[in-house]
């Protein structure tokens, strides 16, 4: 039987779990990578599907804290075993993501960069392109400009869509600071 102090944490587990999987789905940076991204790229996919595996997640360990409190309240042994029982659901929910997270690992980055390279390759061959706006827009939610090239070849995409003061500046390659952003927020996760 868990004890009232218990249920709360579960409860808070869950809206925490709640409020980060709606943040993911609507912040900026995700929000802006998966309007861009083709039909053929997988980002799409993966934003939806965490965002409502995150969401049911967290409904069941609000719920199954609910029922806990309620069993505890009314000492039902029924309602102890479907609280018992909507821990369990959420246990089994998180190790497939567990496990698809190790196997996976570096998916959702790989795509978010596969955006970038499109976008910035669609741009440098076509100046006149409808997708320097998109590659603007990128460049101001992450704070950055181009990518870094070994070689030098920069070209005037940077100066057509980068902001103000961020041209030629090597510590705000794109790349970079995708993946810098994703290593944040996995953590934070």
């Amino acid at each position: 039987c868990k004890s009232l102090p218990e249920t709360v944490l579960f409860q808070l587990l869950g809206l925490s779990i709640a409020t980060l999987s709606t943040v993911t789905h609507y912040g900026l940076r995700f929000t802006l990578i998966s309007n861009i991204s083709l039909d053929s790229n997988s980002y799409r996919v993966i934003h939806h599907r965490a965002f409502y595996f995150g969401i049911c997640l967290s409904m069941t360990l609000i719920l199954a804290a609910l029922l806990s409190s309620a069993a505890t309240v009314r000492e039902s042994q029924c309602l102890t075993a479907m609280g018992f029982f909507c821990f369990a659901l959420a246990f089994c929910g998180l190790i497939p993501a567990a496990c698809w997270r190790y196997t996976h690992s570096t998916e959702v980055e790989d795509s978010m960069m596969d955006v970038y390279d499109f976008m910035y390759e669609e741009v440098r061959r076509n100046t006149s392109s409808s997708r320097r706006h998109e590659l603007t827009a990128i460049h101001e939610a992450f704070l950055c400009c181009g990518k870094h090239s070994p070689f030098g070849d920069t070209t005037n995409v940077e100066h057509k869509t980068c902001p103000p003061g961020q041209v030629h500046d090597e510590e705000k390659d794109c790349l970079r600071e995708i993946r810098d952003f994703l290593k944040k927020h996995m953590d934070f996760v």
